[in-house]
């Protein structure tokens, strides 16, 4: 039987930060196209209220919740230990959970960008390793790492973010290259200003948000669902030749000349 270009019926994902923002809209995302889910956040709370609004959305598939730190390390382990008894390995693995520290290069302490560091880098470094071998169990896979446009091009006040994510960048492209051979893809997407809790203060400044919306070609500031889809999109089989990118999901910001 043929596999359907557009469909994730019978996957297993797991995403972190999957409480709120980008990490929610695309749990949302990934069910609406058949995949089940594995949900991570650090709040045990925010994860249950997520997990039971996204049941009453989508009564059968299977949603679980797991709540761990993915910075620490033994948390990822417990983590990994969970999924492995979900299920025969993952298809799916979205590293959406971020820290963010706003800020000249200056202004910025040691504990506030090792903190960037650990989150937004290290422990999507880690939990690719360790869900490696879960994901080589089946004959195709993905992994999307949320990145950002501070990534690609320098934002203001973003010193410390994008040296996170340009890392991650890397981190994207060199393990496509190394393992492709076992059947995994490795993907990026690059949000430029999205509309969650944390941009939130940000965005209710109003000159903050009318430059934003200067430097951004489609005049509008994005949402969760407009990085869930680029996600969804990269992790499906109509996407099976793709691998190594960065896709931004940015309004044209990364295009904008003068």
């Amino acid at each position: 039987m043929t596999t359907p270009r557009w469909r994730l019926d019978g996957q297993l994902a797991l995403i972190t930060g999957a409480s709120a923002g980008i990490g929610l809209a695309t749990a949302g995302e990934l069910l609406s196209l058949g995949c089940d889910v594995l949900m991570v956040a650090r709040d045990a709370d925010a994860l249950e209220a997520a997990r039971d609004e996204l049941t009453d959305q989508f009564p059968e598939r299977m949603i679980e919740g797991f709540a761990a730190d993915v910075s620490d390390d033994d948390e990822r382990r417990a983590l990994l230990d969970w999924v492995e008894d979900q299920g025969e390995g993952l298809h799916i693995l979205v590293n959406a959970v971020g820290a963010t520290q706003r800020g000249e290069a200056m202004e910025i302490d040691e504990d506030g960008w090792r903190a960037v560091f650990e989150t937004s880098l290290f422990s999507a470094f880690e939990l690719c390793r360790y869900a490696q071998p879960l994901l080589a169990k089946h004959p195709t896979s993905s992994i999307v790492n949320v990145g950002a446009v501070s990534g690609l091009s320098s934002v203001r006040g973003a010193t410390v973010d994008g040296m996170a994510k340009a890392a991650l960048h890397q981190l994207t492209r060199s393990l496509a290259a190394e393992w492709a051979e076992d059947g995994i893809r490795v993907n990026a997407v690059a949000p430029w200003a999205i509309r969650t809790a944390r941009t939130a203060a940000a965005l209710a400044d109003t000159d903050h948000y009318e430059q934003v919306l200067a430097r951004t070609p489609l005049q509008r500031i994005g949402e969760a669902e407009d990085v869930a889809g680029a996600i969804a999109f990269l992790c499906l089989p109509a996407a099976s030749y793709i691998t190594g990118e960065c896709l931004a999901v940015d309004g044209g910001f990364g295009r904008f000349g003068f």
